[in-house]
C-alpha cells in the first residue's frame, strides 16, 4: 500500500474520497452523481480517478453485477492522522504542547469547546492510570 498522504491527492480525488467516507461505498455513477454540485464530470473522469485511487491503496472495490462499488481501505480518521503528525512536526518541530497552547490561545473555542478539551483531557488521564 503506498504511503501518499491525503494531503498529496489533487481535488477531484480528496472530494471522492471524501464521498466514499460518507456513503461507505459506492460505484462510479453514485459518486459521479455526490460530486453533481460541481461542473459535470465525465463518468471516465470519475472511473479513472478510483482506479488512481486505487493503486495509490486508498481504495478496494467489488464486482456487483456488470458494475464496480468501490470502498475505503483507511478511514478518515487514519488519513487524518498522519496528515496531523506531518503538521506538528513541521510546525511544531514535535512539540504537541505547543500546538495545543497554540491552538488554545488562538482558536475561537466556546464554552462548550473548552468542557469539550476537559472532558478529553480527563479521559486521557484515566486511560493513561490504567
Amino acid at each position: 500500500m503506498s504511503r501518499i498522504s491525503i494531503d498529496d491527492l489533487g481535488d477531484l480525488q480528496r472530494a471522492v474520497m471524501e464521498t466514499l467516507w460518507e456513503r461507505g461505498e459506492a460505484s462510479v455513477h453514485q459518486v459521479r452523481d455526490s460530486l453533481g454540485d460541481r461542473k459535470k464530470l465525465a463518468y471516465t473522469t470519475i472511473l479513472t480517478t478510483l482506479q488512481k485511487l486505487e493503486k495509490l491503496g486508498w481504495l478496494d472495490h467489488r464486482a456487483e453485477g456488470k458494475s464496480y462499488v468501490y470502498f475505503p481501505t483507511r478511514s478518515r480518521e487514519q488519513a487524518g492522522a498522519g496528515s496531523v503528525k506531518r503538521f506538528l512536526t513541521r510546525v511544531f518541530d514535535g512539540d504537541a504542547v505547543a500546538m495545543f497552547q497554540h491552538l488554545i490561545r488562538e482558536g475561537d473555542l466556546s464554552e462548550d469547546d473548552l468542557r469539550e478539551v476537559r472532558k478529553m483531557i480527563e479521559g486521557k488521564r484515566k486511560e493513561m492510570r490504567k
